[in-house]
């Protein structure tokens, strides 16, 4: 079974939250979308573990707060007929970093909650931004779902 990740990154600084999203390259999966950071857990490796190595890949950034998101993002795939449900994870980064992008994408942007539905073509990845904002935003981040390590110590 694939077992995969969503992690979504944000920064806030003078335009208050705004979310980090990724042009998917040519000849990948969803080549031309807009997205988030995601991919799959390898053997031996956990959801969290998973979701903090493709972070680090896609943006060779660092994580201020890495903490799991108290929902999943869930679909149904036709083509395999299977239902997809994916850990969902939230990285602040600080708010003048920029990602260094791999061969997966060709172009990021930072959008903030308002205009997202203009990028972002799936509705459960846009419940699941607004859920991430409304916590992050409220400062209600709980200390029960922050990952103390997310730098790769230990």
């Amino acid at each position: 079974m694939i077992r995969l990740i969503d992690l979504y990154p944000y920064r806030i600084g003078d335009q208050g939250l705004e979310f980090l999203l990724f042009k998917r390259a040519p000849g990948k999966i969803y080549e031309g979308q807009w997205r988030m950071v995601g991919g799959k857990a390898e053997m031996g490796e956990s959801y969290w573990q998973a979701a903090r190595r493709e972070f680090l890949e896609e943006t060779q950034m660092a994580m201020r707060c890495f903490w799991t998101v108290p929902s999943v993002n869930q679909f149904y795939e036709y083509k395999t007929d299977t239902i997809y449900r994916i850990p969902v994870f939230g990285a602040e980064v600080a708010a003048h970093e920029e990602p260094v992008l791999n061969e997966e994408h060709t172009e990021y942007r930072w959008v903030c909650l308002e205009e997202l539905g203009a990028w972002v073509n799936w509705p459960e990845q846009l419940r699941l931004m607004g859920l991430i904002h409304n916590l992050a935003q409220k400062g209600k981040i709980l200390p029960e779902w922050i990952i103390e390590d997310h730098r790769g110590e230990g």
